[in-house]
C-alpha cells in the first residue's frame, strides 16, 4: 500500500516535465533565413582624396615695394586681365622720368651729328676737306644713333617695371586669401603669394592606390595597357565632405609615371566638371570606383550588424543553431546591399532579422525569397 502513493507523485513530475519540454519547445522563435547564391552584382571602392582646381595660380609680385592698392575681395571672382593690386615703388617712376631726359640729350646728340654729316659732305666733294672727316663725322652720327636706341631700351625697361607694380589676373578664377595689408612691403622673393587664384571650371580629385590595390585594380579592367584600362572604365563617383554624392560623373586619368619608391603608391585623378563653383579648391573629397563583379555573395544591410569596427553575420548551422561570422564586405551602388568577400560562401543560410538573438541560439528557419527581397530592396531604392 505504501508503493502505490509514490505513482501519483511520479506521475506529476513527468507530467510536468514534459509540459515544460512541450513549452520549451515553443519558445523556439522563427527567423527569415537567406541561403547564399552568387549574383552579378556592381560594387564600389572608396578611396580619399584631396581637389584642386584645373589651374591654381600663386600671385606674386615680380618687383619690391609697397602694398599701394587691393582691388579685390577675398573669394572674388574675377576676368582674365582685372586690376588685382598695385605696388607703390618711387623709383620706378624716377627711372622714367631720368630715361626720358636721357632719349631728350641723346636725340639732341643725333641730330648734331647729323648737322655734321651734312656739313662735311659738300666740303669733301669740292675737296676742301678730306674724307677723314665726313668719315669721322658719319661714325659719331652712328655712336649718336645707338645712344639714342639704348635710351629708348633705358624708357621701355623704366615703363616695364612700372608696368610689373601692377598686378592683373593671368586667368579667369576665384582669389583665395590675401595674407597682406595696404602698406605692407613684398617682393618677389617673398615667401607668401599676394593671393592664390583658382580656376575650378573643372577639378582634378587626386587619390593614390598601394602596389596591392593597384595590381587588384590593373586585373580587373579590361586592356592590355594602363590607358587602355583606363579608357575603359566606367565613370566613377564623387563623395563629398558632408557625405552627398556630387551629381556630376568622372573621369579616371593617370597622375604620375609609376609607383613612387619612398611611398609605395600610385597617383591617380579624376576629372569632373565643376560649372556650378560647389567643389572648392582644396576641399577633401572620396572617389567611388565602381567593379563589376560576375559572382558576388549579395547580402542586405539587415543582415549585417557591427562590433569593434569589424561585420558581423548569423549562420545557420547544424541543429538549426545560429552562430555569428566575421565577414568582409563592399557597398553596392544602392547601398542597400553589401557584397561579402570573405566569411561565408555559396550555400551558406543567414538570418535576415536576428540581430536580437546570441550565439548557439536554436531557431526555427524561415526560408526567405532571395528574388523578393533583392526586387523589395530595389524598389526602395528608387524611390
Amino acid at each position: 500500500m505504501k508503493k502505490n502513493r509514490y505513482i501519483p507523485f511520479v506521475l506529476v513530475i513527468l507530467f510536468s516535465c514534459g509540459k515544460k519540454k512541450q513549452e520549451k519547445k515553443q519558445d523556439i522563435q522563427s527567423y527569415q533565413v537567406l541561403t547564399l547564391a552568387p549574383k552579378e552584382v556592381t560594387v564600389y571602392n572608396d578611396f580619399p582624396a584631396s581637389v584642386q582646381g584645373q589651374n591654381v595660380v600663386e600671385i606674386k609680385p615680380m618687383v619690391s615695394g609697397y602694398l599701394q592698392d587691393i582691388y579685390v575681395a577675398e573669394g572674388a571672382a574675377v576676368t582674365k586681365g582685372q586690376l588685382l593690386f598695385r605696388i607703390k615703388n618711387p623709383q620706378y617712376e624716377q627711372d622714367i622720368i631720368t630715361a626720358k631726359a636721357a632719349i631728350k640729350s641723346a636725340e639732341a646728340n643725333v641730330n648734331a651729328a647729323r648737322m655734321n654729316v651734312e656739313k662735311a659732305r659738300p666740303l669733301v666733294q669740292q675737296e676742301i676737306v678730306s674724307k677723314y672727316e665726313l668719315s669721322a663725322a658719319q661714325y659719331t652720327l652712328q655712336s649718336q644713333e645707338a645712344a639714342l636706341a639704348q635710351a629708348k631700351a633705358t624708357l621701355a625697361n623704366a615703363q616695364t617695371n612700372q608696368g610689373y607694380t601692377y598686378i592683373r589676373s593671368p586667368q579667369s578664377g576665384t582669389i583665395g586669401l590675401i595674407p597682406y595689408k595696404i602698406g605692407a612691403l613684398v617682393s618677389s622673393t617673398t615667401a607668401d603669394p599676394l593671393t592664390t587664384l583658382s580656376n575650378t571650371s573643372n577639378v582634378f580629385a587626386y587619390f593614390s592606390l598601394n602596389e596591392k590595390e593597384l595590381l587588384n585594380f590593373m586585373n580587373t579592367m579590361k586592356g592590355s595597357t594602363t590607358l587602355e584600362k583606363l579608357n575603359n572604365m566606367p565613370s566613377v563617383t564623387l563623395v563629398l565632405a558632408d557625405g552627398t554624392v556630387y551629381p556630376e560623373k568622372g573621369k579616371l586619368e593617370t597622375a604620375g609615371g609609376g609607383v613612387n619608391s619612398s611611398t609605395g603608391t600610385a597617383t591617380f585623378k579624376a576629372i569632373f566638371t565643376n560649372q556650378s563653383g560647389l567643389i572648392q579648391n582644396g576641399a577633401s573629397a572620396t572617389i567611388r570606383i565602381p567593379s563589376n563583379l560576375d559572382h558576388a555573395l549579395l547580402v542586405p544591410q539587415t543582415a549585417i550588424y557591427q562590433m569593434q569596427d569589424k561585420s558581423f553575420v548569423y549562420k545557420v548551422v547544424h541543429g538549426n543553431m545560429v552562430m555569428s561570422e566575421a565577414v568582409t564586405t563592399s557597398p553596392t551602388d544602392d547601398g542597400n546591399f553589401v557584397v561579402v568577400k570573405s566569411g561565408v560562401k555559396a550555400g551558406d543560410k543567414l538570418v535576415l532579422n536576428g540581430l536580437n538573438i546570441s550565439d548557439s541560439t536554436v531557431i526555427k528557419p524561415k526560408q526567405a525569397n532571395a528574388a523578393d527581397i533583392y526586387q523589395s530592396m530595389k524598389s526602395k531604392s528608387n524611390q
